[in-house]
């Protein structure tokens, strides 16, 4: 459903923005990067599944370079899931090491980005809920929340 209005989001307290993905450098090599490809798929219903993992919402772009965006409550939550045996990330980053390595024909990246409350502004025009807007709450961007600046300022207060 497109939202027409002018909406914000907001997300109580803190949170961790993690940008992961994938890079295709040899792409004939699709026993290398098929199983790379199919794994974060299998995770994000794991976590999804799972509200109390600390997992809130993932957007995920296709390309030669995979990009996928997630939102988690904490920092602790992302490394406990990372971490575990019984979850499918362990498992998948370990059959990585073992096919791939370091013989370059498949990239893997990630970034981790703690956001303090109120540390962050977003708008959304003519958008289904995407990104923050799923991971938090939309409300109307209008007088306090007017403007990029009106929304930083009003969210440090």
């Amino acid at each position: 459903m497109i939202n027409r209005d002018r909406l914000t989001a907001n997300l109580e307290g803190g949170f961790v923005v993690f940008l992961i993905g994938m890079r295709i450098n040899r792409p004939l090599l699709i026993h290398k990067w098929w199983p790379v490809a199919v794994a974060m798929p299998r995770m994000l219903k794991e976590l999804y599944r799972q509200p109390e993992l600390g997992f809130l919402h993932a957007e995920m772009w296709f390309s030669r370079t995979t990009i996928l965006l997630q939102y988690w409550r904490s920092t602790e939550h992302l490394m406990a899931y990372s971490k575990s045996k019984e979850m499918a990330h362990l498992p998948a980053w370990q059959a990585f090491n073992k096919a791939i390595g370091t013989d370059g024909s498949v990239g893997i990246w990630h970034e981790t980005y703690k956001i303090a409350a109120g540390g962050y502004e977003n708008v959304y025009v003519n958008m289904p809920p995407f990104g923050l807007g799923r991971a938090g709450k939309l409300q109307e961007a209008k007088g306090d929340l007017k403007s990029a600046g009106d929304r930083l300022r009003a969210n440090v207060k």
